[in-house]
């Protein structure tokens, strides 16, 4: 089985374009499993504890439900921080083949640079990674 990690953040257009690249692979989604993540922000972190967890970000809900409605096997898992870091252990957790990151819409001169944590993410990566943006912005 292939297994694809997606980190996502509380930005519905980076996890709607995450969702599309994912299903745009050209793959069985039988065969496929996806792996979603989000790393709990400071103010998502004062929240009864109850609360703190990834499976209750809306971006994740809908993300996972658009997938399981597409015929894919997905999970909801914690990824530990600092963000970066979280997401490379959780790419050896989970025995990822790939991982799909969002991504920003940068000026010219700043699209040289991808987030910190997309950068960290895809130098330090051992699987490939992919940048997933909205090809109807420049």
């Amino acid at each position: 089985m292939y297994t694809i990690l997606a980190p996502l953040d509380n930005d519905v257009d980076r996890a709607t374009n995450q969702r599309e690249f994912i299903s745009e692979l050209p793959s069985d989604p039988a065969d496929v499993r996806i792996v979603l993540t989000h790393i709990l922000e400071a103010a998502e972190r004062e929240a009864p504890e109850s609360m703190q967890r990834p499976d209750r970000v809306q971006t994740v809900k809908d993300v996972k439900a658009d997938l399981e409605a597409e015929g894919y096997d997905v999970d909801v898992v914690e990824a530990s921080t600092p963000p970066a870091e979280g997401i490379l252990d959780l790419t050896n957790e989970v025995d990822s083949d790939l991982v799909v990151m969002g991504g920003r819409k940068r000026s010219p001169a700043g699209k040289a640079l991808f987030g910190s944590v997309t950068q960290s993410v895809i130098l330090d990566s051992e699987v490939p990674v992919v940048v997933a943006g909205d090809e109807s912005r420049e």
